[in-house]
């Protein structure tokens, strides 16, 4: 049964930079290919944002034959994606998610750029140089993924300095609920200092104090249905950032096998792995989890040296990410890792991106 929270009122619209949300949502970006042009572009249909995952963008695409067409062929994959995002949502704003510990950080950056994305969000380190790498478009906003106040005054101060541009926004992921990559160690999960109820506030108050609410609080991690929404406004945030919520959707770029995985699933089937890029990871019980668990047998064949640093390429002990997540997101779940956030098992059938964008305007709360 759908209940209505207090709130019946739109969502109200947002201010990042030049750029004006109708609807204060972002939508996660997801790799590999989770989140590329048919789900972006149904974001931003709708008025929120659409991000397309740059990171191994090309490994489902014509331009990728083997591994020395890496970078080039994911240069070639995004700009493909945002032409073909922009035939879908010519009005709607596009961007990227930029991960800052792969190789070609700098590169998916300027290509993002070049195709004119209206933000990029960078996540999986802090983007000290992010300002040097789009500064040939300045309307292009910069949302930088922090855990803590003290990573956002850290990398304020430095913008500031070296490059007399503040953030646009920042974006908290809340390493308690959110899927993917995490901004904490596997023994600091779960601690309440982490959570947005703690850390957000902090944010917003420092962000009204110093710079008079102009750099807006974007919270991730944990946001489903509109009682999410009310909650994260409570805490001072100015929008949200949604990925789980947009899996089980007709227009994510996944495998059917990748978005029925979860229509059975429960809580007892999220799971914390350690990635190569040496950041614990949530994730979807698969029989990869399962052999990768047992100490069983897993690819560790590293084809594209993606990370800067990897435990798979430099110590050989674990399994290749990028061929993890690529199977996974082809349908290949015996062999692959589905990246996912805590709220994801609430999936119960598969949606249009509208009907999530109507229910949540309206003042919905999805059924637990």
């Amino acid at each position: 049964m759908i209940t209505t929270s207090r709130h019946t009122n739109p969502l109200p619209p947002l201010q990042i930079g030049d750029h004006t949300l109708p609807v204060p949502i972002i939508q996660g970006g997801m790799g590999v290919r989770v989140s590329a042009h048919g789900l972006a572009a149904a974001v931003a249909n709708e008025g929120g944002v659409g991000l397309i995952a740059t990171v191994a963008l090309s490994l489902a695409s014509k331009h990728y034959k083997k591994g020395k067409d890496y970078y080039k062929a994911n240069v070639k994959a995004l700009e493909d994606e945002f032409d073909l995002a922009r035939k879908i949502s010519p009005n709607g704003l596009i961007g990227t998610n930029c991960m800052v510990a792969i190789k070609d950080f700098e590169t998916m950056v300027k290509t993002s750029i070049a195709c004119e994305a209206d933000m990029i969000v960078c996540g999986a380190g802090l983007p000290l140089r992010l300002p040097e790498y789009a500064s040939a478009r300045p309307k292009t906003a910069l949302l930088p993924i922090v855990s803590s106040l003290r990573a956002a005054k850290l990398l304020t101060k430095r913008w500031l300095k070296l490059y007399k541009r503040r953030p646009d926004a920042f974006v908290f992921e809340d390493p308690n609920t959110a899927g993917g990559h995490l901004g904490v160690s596997r023994d600091e999960l779960f601690k309440p200092v982490h959570s947005a109820d703690s850390v957000v506030p902090q944010l917003a108050e420092w962000s009204k104090k110093e710079y008079n609410d102009e750099i807006p609080i974007i919270t991730a991690g944990g946001i489903w249905d509109r009682k999410d929404i009310d909650h994260a406004f409570d805490l001072g945030a100015k929008g949200v950032q949604m990925a789980s919520r947009f899996l089980c959707t007709h227009e994510c770029d996944a495998h059917e096998n990748f978005k029925n995985s979860f229509l059975t699933a429960t809580p007892d089937d999220i799971v914390i792995v350690d990635s190569p890029a040496g950041l614990p990871g949530r994730a979807l019980q698969t029989p990869f989890t399962k052999t990768l668990f047992s100490d069983g047998e897993v690819d560790k064949k590293c084809f594209a040296t993606c990370l800067d640093h990897c435990s798979c390429r430099e110590e050989d002990i674990t399994f290749c990410i990028a061929r993890a997540l690529h199977n996974s997101q082809q349908g290949r779940k015996d062999d692959g890792l589905i990246f996912t956030g805590t709220n994801a098992v609430r999936h119960d059938r598969i949606m249009h991106v509208r009907e999530i964008f109507d229910e949540i305007q309206n003042g919905e709360s999805a059924p637990n």
